[in-house]
């Protein structure tokens, strides 16, 4: 059961890191004035900074994610 639990999780928050970087990506092409004009985001540099920042913390989440099962399967 453990396993499966584990398993779970590891996908749920793949899947989560994987959205946080799709949506830092959006933010980000919304603030250089690349994709999706009509926001209130557009051509704001700001939001170029925070959409990097949700784009890394998504690919830090997607990669403890899938390398933290190692730590379990050594105990």
């Amino acid at each position: 059961m453990a396993e499966l639990f584990n398993g779970a999780g590891r996908a749920i928050a793949t899947i989560m890191g994987l959205l946080m970087m799709a949506m830092g990506s959006v933010w980000i092409l919304q603030g250089l004035n690349i994709a999706f004009l009509d926001s209130f985001m557009a051509n704001d540099k700001q939001w170029v900074l925070w959409g990097g920042l949700l784009a890394l913390a998504g690919l830090i989440q997607a990669v403890w994610s899938n390398t933290r099962a190692g730590y379990y399967k050594r105990r």
